[in-house]
Formats: structure tokens, sequence, C-alpha cells
């Protein structure tokens, strides 16, 4: 298997990364260029087409100059922050619910609120549609939270028509910090079609009800309909990205909102060293992630050690060793899981089976699945120093922050059941 020879990202990373001559991927090049961007024109652009939106909706009397989905996490915290004090419109919060909470994440939640003094529109999908979901999704394409994903793509722009918003203000585009899918000046805006593609992995819910054996109901799939081509040219809906027009790092915006708002922190995490990212749902760095290792070789410690590399936070060897514990770690969150949903270990693994990238793994004489490469092996591979991002001396730590007890959670790691509001 290739490997970035500055990150730690493999040559099958989904959605798709590239390698130039030098074997750098496409993910750290986007970073590259960002870091060196002036955004200060952009700055002025994204100021005046708040303004435009917002002095249309004043004019025909409407409370709401623009909508921002909103989890609680770091990003949708800053983005609440900057729209709301920085450039003075008056956002409705959207969030979606998926009922996989963390008691964390639910008072990061209420803490945005409460400190922004915002309104918020939630919508809170049924306890047994979740698992439902989740089960069935988990065998069609293996993945647990594909509602999380078709929700908080689709119910936010449900809002947008319902309360006559047209502008949505989301935070990065993701897949550009991630893999380099798209330049920094492309400009891209959220569409129909970018979500089917990649959040809704393909499936419309009007797919799923096609097919005969499928357990969902429309009940079951209510917030995934997306409005109709009419309904959002008549309010005009659309949707940009906040990391087109300011500089974006996840990192510095967290250590703003943990100073100026009290934004939580976890104490540790089983499978990355990140400890503020992805707090809001049990599943994103535990179960989801660990499917997506049991199929394509890594996970979240590459994903998050990767970005603190590219921003030279951490150097490459330093996120090898996070790779090396942490990348194949059983998450404990599964437990919560097969107890909610009544399926066994085996069941979950036998699902995953024929979903296993070949190019990563092999079975050995046991009949064992075995990754027949890693990371971990390529450490000192020809070039690495050559295009080796320099640290950064003067980039303070994030600690964590004291978590509040609960009935529901002593540290991030011990949750045992998940919170629905």
């Amino acid at each position: 298997m290739e490997y970035c020879k500055r990150c730690l990202y493999p040559a099958n990373a989904r959605p798709g990364i590239l390698f130039d001559e030098e074997g750098v991927c496409s993910g750290c090049r986007l970073i590259e260029t960002r870091m060196g961007m002036d955004f200060n024109e952009r700055e002025k652009e994204f100021r005046e087409l708040l303004n435009e939106y917002k002095a249309r909706q004043r004019a025909k009397g409407n409370p709401y100059d623009c909508i921002i989905p909103v989890s609680g996490g770091k990003d949708s915290t800053w983005q609440v922050y900057v729209v709301k004090e920085r450039f003075g419109l008056n956002p409705l919060c959207v969030s979606y619910n998926h009922t996989f909470n963390t008691a964390l994440g639910v008072r990061n939640l209420t803490n945005l609120i409460e400190k922004m003094d915002v309104n918020l529109v939630r919508y809170t999908t049924a306890p047994g549609s979740a698992i439902r979901m989740a089960k069935y999704m988990l065998e069609k394409v293996g993945d647990v939270t594909w509602h999380y994903h078709a929700g908080i793509m689709t119910f936010p722009i449900k809002a947008a028509v319902m309360y006559d918003v047209p502008l949505m203000v989301w935070g990065e585009e993701g897949f550009s910090d991630l893999v380099g899918m798209y330049d920094q000046d492309d400009m891209v805006e959220f569409t129909k079609k970018k979500r089917q593609e990649h959040s809704m992995r393909g499936f419309e819910p009007e797919d799923l009800l096609d097919d005969p054996d499928c357990p969902l109901t429309a009940y079951d799939l209510a917030p995934f309909f997306y409005p109709t081509d009419e309904q959002l040219e008549e309010v005009g809906v659309r949707g940009i990205y906040m990391s087109n027009y300011l500089k974006w790092d996840g990192y510095e915006q967290t250590r703003f909102v943990m100073e100026k708002f009290g934004f939580e922190t976890a104490q540790k995490r089983e499978r990355t060293p990140n400890i503020y990212a992805k707090l809001d749902d049990i599943h994103a760095n535990g179960l989801h992630d660990y499917l997506k290792y049991l199929k394509f070789g890594y996970g979240r410690a590459t994903d998050d050690a990767s970005m603190e590399i590219r921003w030279g936070r951490m150097t490459r060897e330093e996120g090898i060793e996070s790779v090396r514990q942490m990348d194949h770690v059983r998450p404990s969150d599964l437990d919560i899981f097969l107890k909610t949903s009544g399926m066994t270990e085996q069941a979950v693994m036998d699902l995953v089976e024929p979903m296993r990238d070949h190019s990563i793994w092999t079975k050995n004489s046991q009949g064992e699945w075995e990754t027949n490469d890693s990371v971990v092996n390529h450490e000192d591979d020809e070039g690495v120093d050559a295009v080796r991002m320099p640290l950064n001396p003067d980039t303070p730590v994030i600690k964590p922050t004291k978590e509040k007890i609960s009935r529901h959670s002593q540290t991030f790691n011990e949750q045992t059941e998940y919170v629905l509001l």
C-alpha cells in the first residue's frame, strides 16, 4: 500500500485521494495552500454576501437572516459566534437529533444555545427508528450512523423551506480537509447531488422504501425526504461553506470557544489522540470509525493525527505511534449498540466481512483477517524528510476540561447508554 510521505493517509482512503510526484497527498496540499492564503478579500466577500441576504430577509419581515446547521460541537459553536457576533446576523440554528448522543455533547449544545442566545429547531428521531435504520444500513453499507448524516444534511434544508430562509451557512467542506477533494479556489457549495453521493451513500429514502426487504417505513424516514425543486426555487435555498471565505482550523477554533464560551472537551479517547472533535455522538470515533477500520484498514487516529501533522502540531513519527496504539482498538461503545440492537458481535462482523478491502486485508492460514500493510511500516520511507512539515513550537496544547459528572457519563469512554435529550 502506498502512504502519504507527509501525513499518514493510505492510497485506499475514502472517498478518494491522490499523490503527487513527491508522494504527498491531495489533502496535505490543500491545507498547505490554505496556510499560505490571504483571506482578507474573501472575508470581505463573505460579509457582503451575508449583508445581502440579511437585507432581503429584513425587508420581507422575516426574523431569520440565515440557517446554521448545528450539533453543539466545536465547529458549530464557532460558526454561530462568527455569524451572530462578528457579522451581526440573526441565525436560526437547526439540529438533527439522531438519539445516539453523549452527555457531553448534549451539554455543549445546551451551552451553545444559552451562551449565544439563539433560537433552535431540533428534530428528534424516534429511538426505535434510529435503531432500525442503524441495523438496516449496517447491512446495506456497513454504517450504523447513516441516519446521522442523512438527518443533518436534509432536515436543515427542510427547515429552510419551512421558515422561508434561503441562506444556509455550513462550516467546513469536510472532504476537502480530509483528502483534498476540492481546491480552495473551487468555492464549492452545498448541493443535493453532493449530499446524495456522499452523506446518503447514494440512497434517498424513496430508494429504501422501494426495497421489499427494507423494514423501514415512511415514518422512520420522515426527516430525510428532500424538498422538491419547486420548493427550493420558491425560497431560493443556497448553501455556502464558511471555510471557503475564512481561514478554517478546527484546533484554533476549539481553543477560542473553550476560552470564550466554556466549550467542553473529552478527558481522553480510545481510538484517537484528539479530545475535542466529534464529541456529540457516542459512535463517531467509536463503532462508526471501527467499521471503517475493518473495511479499509485505517481509522480515526489516522484522520486526526494526519490533520495535526499537516498544521505542524505533531510529527509524522508521533502520528504513526498514535496509529500503532489506537486505530485497531475495539471501541467500548460497541457494547451499547449490541445491547440496544439485540445483535451479537459476531453478527456485526459477519455483515462487515464482504465489505473488507482486499488491497489491505487478507485471511491468514487460521482464517483470521490481517492487514497486509500499515503506515507503521513506512516511517522511514525514502523522501519523507524532503516533504516534512516543520513543527510550530509555539502551538499550545489543548488540555482536557474537567468533565461534569452525570448519571450517563463519568468519563467519555465509560458511557453505558445513549442519551436521548
